[in-house]
């Protein structure tokens, strides 16, 4: 027995592990940053992958309405709120589309599916403007499509039920609609980039696999704690699209909310972690 636990000591110290599990795994590993993108790139447009990450943008933010659009409709359609998934079904459609969508088109276009993440990581040089504006395009358009699918689906009920559209809700003032669009897409966006760190996925090989996960759950968390407020924007296509589809002039009050306060919050998110956290100038790479 004494043996066999010498040999236990002997192989310990002979096979040391060589990279330590886990994110706290302080090594020394190189790690390429990737070069910041240019602001204008044409050649892009004659890209074949340039013009399929578009689509791939287009038909998830088109499935993101159409899924969770639904949810909601379903919540709202029911006479007992305890008949149905409730704010937590809700926030586990949104978080859970994410998750799936992210998890799909990531090796594609990014898996962006939101024009505040996108912008937020335009800020970061991680793409081009040229990219940026035109994911920016076709998020918008996926959410029109997709919120549209759904009104054809659900027809005068559509209407009737509010369109899944995102106003703030009464007792609320449009500052307190504002600052928690901020705050929620600053978890958001932050999580995007934490998730994405160059530097971290050549300490932990799983980082990138689950990166979708972390996301997804962000995404989750917030919708819980906004829903009472604003019924939960930080996806300025998502609130774009209801709100066309929906068409009715009290959607259209508080649009600016779902748009400036996203943006807001992206911005600090990517002032955030690439000055505060990754200690990256802006200045440096331009």
């Amino acid at each position: 027995m004494e043996g066999k636990e010498e040999d236990v000591r002997l192989g310990a110290n002979k096979f040391t592990e060589r990279q330590p599990i886990g994110t706290s795994a302080q090594t020394d590993k190189d790690y390429r940053e990737p070069p910041p993108a240019p602001l204008f790139e044409p050649g892009e447009l004659h890209s074949w992958s340039f013009w399929r990450a578009g689509i791939a943008e287009f038909m998830a933010t088109f499935l993101f309405l159409y899924i969770t659009v639904l949810t909601v409709m379903g919540v709202v359609r029911s006479p007992s709120k305890c008949a149905t998934v409730g704010i937590q079904g809700i926030a586990w459609a949104f978080g859970g589309m994410i998750f799936a969508l992210v998890y799909c088109t990531a090796g594609i276009s990014g898996g962006h599916i939101n024009p505040a993440v996108t912008f937020g990581l335009l800020l970061a040089r991680k793409l081009s403007l040229t990219r940026a504006v035109f994911y920016m395009i076709m998020q918008c358009l996926g959410a029109i499509c997709g919120a549209g699918v759904v009104k054809g689906f659900q027809g005068h009920q559509y209407e009737v039920l509010g369109g899944g559209a995102n106003v703030v809700a009464a007792g609320y003032s449009k500052g307190d609609g504002l600052g928690a669009e901020i705050v929620g897409t600053f978890v958001l966006v932050y999580t995007v980039f934490s998730a994405t760190d160059a530097k971290r996925n050549a300490r932990d090989s799983h980082v990138p696999i689950l990166a979708p996960l972390p996301i997804g759950f962000a995404v989750f968390l917030v919708h819980l704690a906004t829903i009472p407020i604003t019924g939960t924007g930080i996806n300025p296509a998502r609130s774009l699209g209801a709100a066309i589809i929906y068409n009715r002039e009290h959607a259209w009050d508080d649009m600016w909310i779902f748009w400036v306060g996203p943006f807001i919050g992206a911005a600090l998110a990517a002032l955030y972690h690439q000055i505060v956290i990754r200690a990256i100038p802006f200045k440096t790479r331009a």
